[in-house]
């Protein structure tokens, strides 16, 4: 009897070093990553010489009907109030080509070691290869990390990178030399990486105050945040407590709602009854800080390269996987539109800003007499902009909606930094060579933008002259000639 309780003792103690080893080998094998391919279309050449003439199209449009009224009434001066103003993405002060030709840009944000690097590693496919972002159960990334497109691979130098006006990231240099040394850029050559580019941002931190950072981490999020076609909030089922530093950074989400992607990862480490009292409980801990009336779409799975854990939703996990590669390729697919788009909603901002300025002064000027003393004039100007109509005249014109005009408080700010006698009145600003900026721009906005979405949406290749192409000024016209 003695002998066979030992013989049973020693099977079980063998069945569960096999059952451990079984784990083992589970956690260990490879998941396949065909899908990822074939979703995202990587096998196919991606188009060069189609996008790169409607960027030069783009940039020729840009450069000639909306930059000149950008500079004429100094929108960078106002744009330090355009998070109140204009919630939603915004350009630069004044667009630079590398704004304008960027890559459709996916921005990761999250608590710390929710498995955002190894999210990024496993689309990537970087996995035991020299290029693989380092991962970790403890806080790992402290840097802002940009992994784009190159022909091969190399570490770039924030300070590096905001120097180089060609890149999208020269604004970054406002944030100073603390927040440069955080910043890094990745390239490598790699399929996805020529039609996206990707930011890994360090995880939140509830327990550290911003001044522990060294430099503006919120100012710098919101940078990114407002150049991002795609938002990946990444949680997993351990970290869902929302502290006073996510709570912030969802305000900051104002205006990007459609943008956002929230992520449950790492669900095969649960049960499927757990997973769906995590999933409850996380709709619950971000219902407050999402005020939208359609709530943001979860991704639930696992992204990471092993295989899913055993008895879990494998099946559903693998759809939720595909549907999300579905939602990155269809931001890849329209990333043309998107650029026209938002460039053409910058030059309505643009104009608005214009028509605004050009009211102030048109305003001032009437009011004023021999005897009134400029400064006080404008003060109740700018204190009581509706006694003066300001902003209800503006609505009058065309092509202008109450929802586009921004924060009137924005305007005493602005004209405190700049005097409203430096700006010139609307129908001073024409030329014979140029014609008038308001027409340019309009017809930019009415025009030239909608028919070269229009002939994207066609298939049609946009006409681009070698003039278009360099830039250079259209033949004038002799508006006195007789024709």
């Amino acid at each position: 009897m003695k002998g066979l309780v030992s013989v049973c003792c020693f099977l079980s103690v063998l069945l569960l070093a096999i059952a451990e080893e079984d784990e083992d080998f589970v956690a260990t094998v490879l998941r396949d990553r065909a899908h990822i391919d074939q979703t995202l279309r990587l096998q196919e050449d991606a188009p060069t010489d189609d996008y790169s003439v409607v960027l030069q199209r783009l940039r020729k449009i840009y450069h000639s009907s909306i930059k000149p009224l950008e500079q004429a009434y100094r929108y960078n001066e106002l744009r330090q109030h355009e998070i109140s103003a204009y919630p939603g993405r915004t350009l630069g002060a004044s667009a630079t080509d590398g704004e304008i030709t960027s890559k459709p840009m996916v921005l990761f944000l999250g608590p710390w070691s929710v498995g955002k690097s190894t999210m990024i590693n496993y689309l990537l496919g970087l996995k035991d290869t020299p290029y693989q972002l380092y991962t970790g159960a403890e806080p790992t990334t402290s840097e802002f990390t940009v992994i784009m497109h190159g022909e091969k691979m190399r570490t770039i130098e924030g300070i590096v990178m905001a120097a180089d006006s060609a890149r999208s990231f020269s604004p970054l240099e406002k944030f100073g030399q603390n927040f440069l040394e955080k910043l890094v850029g990745i390239e490598m050559p790699h399929k996805l990486l020529q039609r996206v580019t990707f930011v890994d941002t360090p995880g939140i931190i509830e327990n550290r105050k911003q001044q522990e950072r060294g430099y503006p981490f919120n100012d710098v999020c919101q940078w990114f945040i407002d150049r991002a076609d795609l938002i990946f909030v990444v949680f997993d089922p351990t970290k869902l407590d929302v502290g006073l530093e996510l709570e912030m950074l969802f305000r900051q989400f104002k205006g990007r709602e459609s943008q956002i992607r929230i992520i449950l990862n790492k669900a095969d480490s649960l049960a499927t009854q757990d997973l769906m009292r995590v999933y409850g409980a996380l709709f619950w801990s971000l219902a407050p800080l999402i005020n939208v009336t359609e709530p943001p779409r979860v991704y639930v799975s696992s992204f990471w390269p092993y295989d899913y854990a055993p008895d879990t939703s494998r099946e559903l996990f693998k759809k939720e996987e595909v549907s999300l590669l579905e939602d990155l390729n269809q931001v890849i697919e329209n990333r043309l539109e998107n650029k026209i788009a938002f460039i053409r909603q910058h030059g309505i901002r643009v104009r608005i800003h214009a028509l605004l300025v050009d009211r102030y002064l048109q305003t001032f000027r009437d009011k004023m007499t021999f005897f009134s003393d400029p400064e006080l004039v404008f003060q109740e100007i700018v204190d009581e902009p509706d006694k003066f109509y300001i902003f209800k005249s503006i609505l009058a014109k065309t092509n202008v909606s109450k929802f586009d005009l921004p924060n009137r408080d924005a305007y005493r700010d602005f004209f405190g930094i700049n005097p409203v006698n430096n700006f010139k009145l609307l129908t001073a600003q024409c030329s014979y060579m140029g014609g008038c900026l308001l027409e340019k721009i309009e017809k930019a906005i009415t025009h030239e933008l909608p028919g070269l979405l229009g002939s994207i949406a066609s298939g049609k290749n946009p006409n681009l002259t070698s003039c278009e192409a360099t830039g250079c000024g259209e033949t004038p016209k002799n508006r006195y000639k007789k024709h």
